[in-house]
């Protein structure tokens, strides 16, 4: 069973007003448990409408969404569920940060769930392990940080309450690339130590391919593809077309396609080629 559905999920912003525009239109989608979901698309696509309709932020205009098998628009007491097993990180979350110390910021939500305070001493400390926060930051200011240790701190804060599912919208927008590699990094040590389902939304191509296992490309309030990486890089020329920029390494690998070096139509990481290229030099010496 699915750990996200959604059944024909359309949402339509200003309804029945001269402003009125569908912001995600008919989406049926299936994410599986344990799945490291990239979702990308350029502006407007409709990404941020989609996640917030998976933890009951946005109800849909008509459609369902699932979470573990629940429609989440069934109860009160289902959605209000909901909220505690899909966590959500918007853009810029250190903006939100507003407690006296890094600890304290960390246990507010696993408080608020009602957890004890051995667990949540617990969950704060191995939290912070994984988004590289040592102990001894935790019980300092967290506007004494840097901007990065900040986003850190508000991720983990989402993180400590063990969500089902972990929802990023782009974790790394105004960092530089130390600090984003970094970042993504520690989701991706996330997503493998916790099992759990994590879903990035990004405007890097780059980003998407490295880290995800499938990634959702969203295309003018719909579904454009839904797939592993390998099947979704075949389909380069029709996203960049939609505007996107796939990854330096797919344009090399195509530009050697169109001067007759058939190598792989499918590549998207810089090791990936590796293997491939690797693959087609043994091929041509036992041929030869």
């Amino acid at each position: 069973m699915p750990i996200i559905k959604t059944e024909n999920l359309t949402y339509t912003y200003s309804q029945g007003t001269p402003f009125e525009k569908t912001a995600v239109d008919n989406i049926n989608i299936e994410i599986e448990s344990g799945e490291f979901v990239g979702i990308i698309g350029h502006t407007g696509s409709g990404k941020s409408t989609l996640i917030q309709h998976l933890n009951g932020l946005l109800k849909p205009t008509s459609g369902k969404v699932y979470i573990d098998g629940q429609d989440i628009w069934e109860s009160k007491e289902i959605t209000k569920a909901a909220r505690f097993k899909v966590g959500l990180v918007f853009q810029y979350p250190e903006y939100q940060i507003f407690e006296e110390t890094v600890y304290k910021d960390i246990a507010f939500g696993p408080k608020n769930m009602g957890l004890s305070d051995d667990e949540i001493d617990k969950r704060i400390k191995e939290t912070a392990r994984i988004v590289g926060l040592g102990e001894d930051l935790l019980n300092k200011s967290p506007f004494e940080l840097s901007g990065g240790q900040k986003r850190r701190v508000a991720i983990a804060g989402v993180m400590a309450m063990e969500p089902q599912v972990l929802i990023l919208d782009e974790p790394t927008a105004g960092l530089d690339p130390k600090g984003r590699d970094r970042i993504l990094d520690q989701i991706k040590l996330y997503h493998e130590e916790k099992k759990r389902t994590v879903l990035l939304v990004s405007h890097s191509m780059e980003d998407v391919a490295k880290y995800s296992t499938k990634i959702l490309v969203m295309n003018k309030a719909k579904v454009f593809c839904y797939d592993e990486p390998p099947m979704v890089f075949r389909r380069a020329e029709e996203i960049s077309q939609m505007g996107l920029a796939v990854p330096q390494i797919t344009k090399v690998f195509n530009a050697l396609k169109e001067k007759g070096f058939n190598i792989a139509e499918d590549v998207y990481t810089v090791d990936y080629a590796k293997r491939k290229f690797l693959q087609y030099i043994s091929a041509r010496k036992e041929k030869s």
